[in-house]
């Protein structure tokens, strides 16, 4: 019987999560073994995060966002999975949160400085004062494990009412001299800009995500898992014939990485 040498990733599923089929779907076409698992399953041990090479938390609404967005997943996972989380990490295995995902990441305090149990900074409502729904540009930042290779100028769609990256002046300092930034939110040239709508929340340093100090924890608040197939762009007509979409090229690193 031929063995399944592919990365096994887990999808955790929550309550309000809506985006965990298609990220499953994307880390399928990116090489790995994907399982969407339910939070509940994890905590009574019917499967075990030890078990996965790569961790992912994918959007939507857990909990429906009730008190604020992702709190009561991270408290959950804070709560009844933490040894397991900080082994998962120990081992140097790929952590991806994806916008809800992302939000859960930033309340455990995984991101941005790896202080599980911390939080640093936060996401708050966007500065528009409502649901942004759109395609962005980003710029890479950096070339931490999960970015390097990448390119430099990427594009993916925003979905989110509470995805402005806020964190005091002091945090926002060590972020950018620990180097931890991954994407930016970029303008037509190139340049991070803090203008709406190019920056579609309002996010301080024009931050669209963030890695961890290994460059193996990465959350954002763009859905690559949205952008896997050419069709998907708006005007993918108009863009290069040979050109990979952005979203599968980020699934591809992690998946190499694992």
């Amino acid at each position: 019987m031929a063995t399944d040498h592919r990365p096994p990733a887990i999808i955790l599923k929550a309550d309000g999560t809506n985006c965990e089929v298609e990220t499953a779907h994307a880390f399928a076409l990116a090489g790995a073994r994907a399982d969407v698992v339910p939070m509940n399953r994890l905590r009574d041990g019917a499967a075990r995060l030890a078990d996965y090479a790569i961790l992912a938390l994918p959007g939507g609404f857990s909990y429906g966002d009730d008190v604020v967005s992702g709190k009561i997943m991270a408290i959950e996972l804070m709560s009844f999975l933490a040894d397991e989380i900080a082994a998962f990490v120990a081992g140097g295995k790929p952590v991806l949160g994806i916008c809800n995902g992302f939000q859960v990441l930033v309340r455990t305090g995984l991101l941005p400085f790896g202080e599980l149990g911390t939080m640093r900074a936060t996401l708050t409502p966007n500065a528009s004062g409502h649901f942004e729904c759109r395609w962005v540009e980003m710029v890479l930042d950096g070339a931490r494990d999960l970015t390097r290779g990448l390119p430099e100028r990427m594009t993916m769609p925003v979905a989110n009412g509470e995805g402005r990256f806020y964190a005091d002046d002091a945090t926002l300092a060590r972020i950018e001299a620990e180097g931890l930034v991954a994407l930016r939110y970029a303008d037509a040239s190139g340049a991070p800009t803090d203008a709406y709508p190019a920056n579609p929340n309002g996010s301080r340093h024009a931050i669209a995500g963030l890695c961890d100090a290994t460059g193996r924890i990465v959350g954002l608040m763009p859905h690559p898992e949205r952008y896997i197939a050419r069709h998907q762009h708006p005007n993918w007509r108009r863009r290069p014939a040979d050109e990979a979409p952005h979203g599968l090229a980020f699934f591809e690193r992690i998946v190499a990485m694992a």
